[in-house]
């Protein structure tokens, strides 16, 4: 589901995948609905290739999205309420109690917190595909199996 949902640098929001161009693509702006073109020298990343780092590897955004949407029963979360920054990394460690706190900032959980507010605002509640999922869960089932 992240797929299609995109950060640009330099800009605010994010922005969902209309059509690649020539040199280009055209995004619109999830809040807006605004069409607008991102070149080539934007720097363009789509939130299903990021990862959140942990003590013992990674964790797909996606994942970790859909923790905060059970932690926040799928309403947005309100981060300025949370408090200072030991509050803010207090409250995602319930969220990802693994998640590395040398190597995740307390800007890249605002930052994560405020995407899962913009994605819940624009309908989107759904963030790990379910062929995905199962295909993970297959694989782990293969795997205990030998």
């Amino acid at each position: 589901m992240l797929k299609g949902i995109l950060s640009i640098s330099g800009r605010p929001g994010l922005f969902k995948l209309v059509n690649p161009g020539k040199n280009m693509l055209i995004v619109e702006s999830l809040q807006t609905g605004r069409r607008t073109p991102a070149y080539a020298h934007d720097k363009v990343i789509s939130l299903a290739d990021i990862s959140i780092y942990t003590v013992e590897g990674d964790e797909p955004l996606g994942n970790v999205l859909e923790a905060v949407k059970a932690k926040a029963e799928g309403k947005p979360v309100d981060v300025k309420a949370l408090g200072s920054d030991a509050d803010i990394r207090a409250y995602f460690a319930e969220i990802l109690p693994e998640f590395d706190n040398e190597r995740v900032y307390t800007n890249d959980i605002k930052k994560l917190l405020s995407w899962y507010n913009q994605l819940i605002a624009a309908g989107i509640d759904t963030f790990v595909d379910e062929e995905a999922s199962n295909e993970e869960a297959t694989a782990e089932d293969g795997s205990k199996a030998e």
